[in-house]
This record gives C-alpha cells, sequence and structure tokens, in this order.
C-alpha cells in the first residue's frame, strides 16, 4: 500500500489491519525518539489519540499517524513486518538512514 510518505508492504498492512480489529483501534503510530545504538530509534504502536501535530496518512482500512517531529526521518519510507528466527517485528526500511545498526532498529543521518 502507498501513500506520498510513507509506503506499506502487504505484510505490514495486513498485521496493522489484524491488530486493529482485535483492538477495536483504527490508528497506527509510527515515531522516531532519541535513543538505541546508532542515535535515533523507530518506535510503533496502536493510537487513537491524534496530536495536533500528528500527519494523518489515510490507508484503505486505518491511519497511520506520523508526528511532525518523525515526519521528515520517515519521509520516504517502507514499513514491513517480518517474521524470521529472531521474532516477528515491524521493520523500517529508510533511504534517509545514512547507518543503521545491526538489528535494524535504530539509525543515524
Amino acid at each position: 500500500m502507498e501513500n506520498q510518505s510513507i509506503k506499506l508492504t502487504e505484510s505490514a498492512s495486513t498485521r496493522i489491519l489484524n491488530v486493529l480489529k482485535e483492538s477495536n483501534s483504527s490508528k497506527f503510530r509510527v515515531y522516531v525518539t532519541g535513543g538505541g545504538c546508532s542515535g535515533f530509534q523507530y518506535g510503533f504502536k496502536f493510537d487513537d489519540q491524534e496530536a495536533f501535530d500528528d500527519d494523518i496518512l489515510d490507508f484503505k482500512e486505518f491511519s497511520v499517524l506520523i508526528d511532525s517531529m518523525s515526519y521528515p526521518y520517515l519521509y520516504g519510507s517502507t514499513l514491513d513486518y517480518v517474521e524470521d528466527l529472531s521474532g516477528a517485528k515491524f521493520v523500517i526500511q529508510n533511504p534517509n538512514a545514512k547507518t543503521t545498526c545491526g538489528c535494524g532498529e535504530s539509525f543515524t543521518v
């Protein structure tokens, strides 16, 4: 699924939709915080609280929220959901990241 600022793989969309249906929620937040071994780290949560500075990206059956501080770091990224030997998790493929840590959960710009 594609939007002008962030793309979602089919796997990510399916996972978000399944959890949202179970939780009676309709929004999924993607954000960036300071920390991690590379300087910034990604965060994800199911959140119905829209903030005044949120960008609301509408997909078919749900919305993705991105706050104004995180938006420039995430612009052009792809959100995926993977299940492998290390577990199941959301993963960001970020063209803005200059380097990432080994686990892929933190990055520098």
